[in-house]
């Protein structure tokens, strides 16, 4: 009998077509034996669903709807099912008036995913061949070498003259672009150690297939040592200050990088940039010096530049990089991505931070507490506060040599600092159970916005498994589930929002070097920005509506294109997930 008679049968002789149901949103990649499983109907009336065995045909689960909510911005009013009875591992389809879609139960199921968002910083590597045994069929020669890098007019100083050639090599592209930003980099960096920390034994036993796959270093480390080394180059001997880029003047088309033709600069030192350099380089002093093996002398050379850049930023903090200001002042003009910001306290609360727990020195800590947070936010590129909390809160989860709480008053301060994300954590989570897409995110109009996917979405999943880590209460672990199935596809879109994964994925993203290889199919485990109701590129959108206001073409940069950031926010939130489904 084949499977359709099967199906037929199950489903007590009704017809039904096995497609996925456009209609239907749920987790694309699948779910954990144990986990919640739940699905949204974005329309049509639901009055019964459901389970059948996909090899068996049998049907394991009938089920009446958990509930129905309505849209805070439209007309359209929503069904949730719950499945989560269904925990024997196995391919099932989930049956809805007439249609059915395909779902995988399996322990470690985001462990591929976890994976493909470390790999796709490989894939950013400049000045290195990506080569075929690593990469595939996105294979191609080495990128931008920067060993021929112009001092700006708006970055020269005593030593280093406007036209002065230096060496910048390594490091990652940015995003969809091919220049390098101080204040991103730094910000991703600053992401992965933070993962890291939590769950060391998980990174050592992972293997992406990258060239130091086979060093005594795990694979995280080693692809961050990449982008660490090129930040070094970035500090002007001289004074200890930050260029805040390194850039073409304007964006390159939409051409391989060996067909790249613009001169490349390093621009203004900034305050941020320095600050930022400050913080993650201090954190990777302590975390590199267990790997002189492979990367001898470079916790030291770390620390001791994170302290020169710090002192910098402390003598020149009003140094912002406003790029139109510096525009009327220098030849040429810049005109690509900014990264600025006008007030430091968050950069310097985070460096503050760091380089306290590295090195216990008091100035930095009384600097803490004078640009301490009032609230708790997840962490941005724009506002780093959320990383000094985490690294404050790893006191109390992973109390080491180097990351304590030394004092009372240190104690005091991280008690203080975990009932603020504890706080933002409840809020986070109310009535998400009850909510259209069954999530804490999405709920707000103010949820979308460019970036957000990662700045709202994957960092709150990230804070919450803080939350859990702290209080063992599983509604935190719950939810931050949650926020990955909508990244997943329990959506307004129905998109999977990670190119190469699910049925339903980014196939044209904003990026490069996806459209400039000559392949089909996009670079994998790149996680998109995600719906942005700005719709600032001139692109055509299927909808005005916050949660709809996504589209799937390239030239969509306001909704569609990558960022090392936001796969940095990937990374965490799918390691997090996958270390701890490992332990069960």
């Amino acid at each position: 009998m084949n499977i359709a008679l099967l199906l037929w049968a199950a489903w007590g002789g009704m017809a039904i077509s096995n497609h996925p149901a456009d209609a239907v949103r749920l987790n694309q990649l699948g779910y954990e034996p144990q986990q919640e499983k739940v699905a949204t109907v974005n329309e049509g009336e639901v009055r019964e669903f459901a389970v059948v065995d996909a090899t068996t045909g049998s049907r394991v689960l009938t089920g009446k709807p958990a509930y129905t909510a309505s849209s805070a911005w439209s007309d359209k009013i929503r069904t949730v099912l719950d499945f989560s009875s269904v925990t024997t591992p196995g391919r099932y389809l989930l049956v809805v008036n007439g249609d059915s879609v395909a779902f995988e139960v399996r322990k470690r199921v985001l462990a591929p995913l976890a994976d493909a968002a470390l790999k796709s910083f490989y894939y950013q590597r400049t000045a290195t061949p990506i080569e075929e045994r690593y990469a595939g069929q996105w294979h191609r020669p080495a990128g931008h070498p920067d060993d021929r890098v112009l001092v700006h007019p708006s970055a020269a100083g005593p030593k280093r003259e406007a036209g002065t050639v230096i060496a910048s090599s390594k490091g990652w592209y940015d995003a969809g672009d091919y220049n390098k930003y101080i204040v991103n980099s730094a910000f991703s960096i600053g992401l992965m150690e933070a993962v890291y920390c939590l769950f060391p034994d998980y990174f050592a036993a992972q293997r992406v297939n990258i060239p130091e796959s086979d060093n005594h270093t795990p694979d995280l480390l080693d692809e961050m040592y990449d982008n660490l080394s090129w930040m070094l180059t970035m500090q002007d001997p001289d004074d200890g200050g930050v260029y805040h880029k390194l850039t073409t003047p304007s964006f390159e088309g939409f051409i391989t990088p060996a067909e790249c033709r613009q001169p490349r600069y390093v621009v203004r030192k900034s305050v941020t940039a320095a600050l930022d350099f400050a913080a993650s380089l201090a954190k990777a002093s302590s975390l590199f010096a267990r790997f002189e093996q492979d990367y001898p002398g470079f916790a030291r050379q770390a620390l001791e530049a994170a302290e020169r850049a710090y002192s910098w930023a402390e003598a020149n903090p009003r140094a912002f990089y406003r790029q139109e200001q510096l525009n009327r002042q220098y030849q040429p003009p810049v005109t690509t991505g900014t990264y600025g910001d006008g007030n430091a306290d968050d950069e310097f609360f985070w460096a503050a931070t760091e380089l306290y727990l590295a090195t216990g020195k008091p100035a930095y800590r009384e600097r803490v507490t004078t640009c301490m947070p009032t609230a708790f936010a997840p962490p941005s590129w724009g506002g780093t506060a959320g990383l000094g909390v985490f690294a404050w809160l790893r006191t109390e989860l992973k109390p080491t040599s180097q990351d304590r709480a030394r004092t009372t008053e240190d104690r005091a301060l991280v008690k203080t600092l975990k009932n603020m994300l504890l706080d933002y954590a409840d809020k986070a989570v109310r009535g998400a159970d009850r909510s259209p897409f069954h999530a804490p995110y999405g709920n707000d109009p103010k949820d979308f916005f460019w970036g957000s996917l990662a700045e709202r979405c994957a960092t709150q999943g990230s804070s919450l498994v803080y939350a859990y880590l702290l209080t063992g209460e599983r509604r935190y672990l719950t939810n931050a589930h949650r926020d990955m199935d909508y990244l997943l596809g329990r959506n307004a879109t129905g998109y999977c929002y990670v190119t190469g994964f699910g049925t339903k994925s980014p196939l044209r993203p904003h990026h490069r070097l996806s459209a400039s290889d000559g392949i089909d199919a996009p670079i994998p485990g790149f996680l998109v920005g995600g719906p942005n109701p700005g719709q600032s590129d001139g692109a055509v959108y299927p909808s005005r509506l916050p949660d709809e206001s996504y589209t799937d073409v390239e030239g969509s940069y306001a909704s569609n294109e990558i960022a090392i950031n936001w796969s940095a926010a990937l990374v965490s939130l799918a390691s997090s997930l996958d270390a701890l489904s490992a332990r069960h």
